[in-house]
């Protein structure tokens, strides 16, 4: 098991308890280790600084007494943000309709960078259209994914806002 993965593994009860689900963890750098947790509400709405600030002194607690990571870094708790990355598998089906990009590992169909429309996934692989193309990426393949900013993205976070 990564670092990362150890870490979420030990922090996602708390974050549970209080109501938050994780989005990703992340640790990064080489001299200067920063580790990303990035979360959002379980009954969706907002991220506030609070909430962050909450995340961050429950994770401190926990991580201080576990001490998972030997060498010194800085926590960072954050919410996804509209053009959000898709990590978790729902993440490809709640934001089916959507506009998106999907880095590979592994090449398919000779190219490892795609954008277009997410139509979901199906036997653990992310259906993705563009006006032209439809590709059918295995969910392994994923080196990275996040929505794109778009209009219709931002006017269906509005209305999700105003029907909070």
């Amino acid at each position: 098991m990564d670092l990362s993965h150890r870490v979420s593994a030990l922090i996602e009860p708390t974050l549970t308890d209080m109501g938050f689900d994780i989005v990703r963890v992340q640790l990064s750098g080489k001299t200067r280790l920063t580790l990303q947790v990035m979360a959002e509400p379980v009954a969706g709405g907002d991220m506030t600084v609070e909430s962050c600030a909450a995340i961050s002194r429950a994770i401190s607690a926990i991580l201080d007494v576990e001490d998972p990571i030997s060498d010194q870094y800085t926590l960072e708790v954050s919410s996804p943000g509209l053009d959000r990355p898709l990590v978790r598998r729902r993440d490809f089906e709640r934001y089916s309709g959507f506009e998106a990009r999907i880095e590979t590992s592994t090449p398919l169909d000779g190219r490892r960078r795609f954008t277009g429309r997410l139509g979901g996934l199906t036997d653990d692989r992310i259906q993705l259209s563009s006006d032209s193309e439809t590709w059918n990426i295995p969910y392994d393949y994923v080196d990275r994914a996040k929505l794109l900013l778009t209009d219709e993205l931002l006017a269906a976070t509005e209305e999700q806002r105003t029907d909070d």
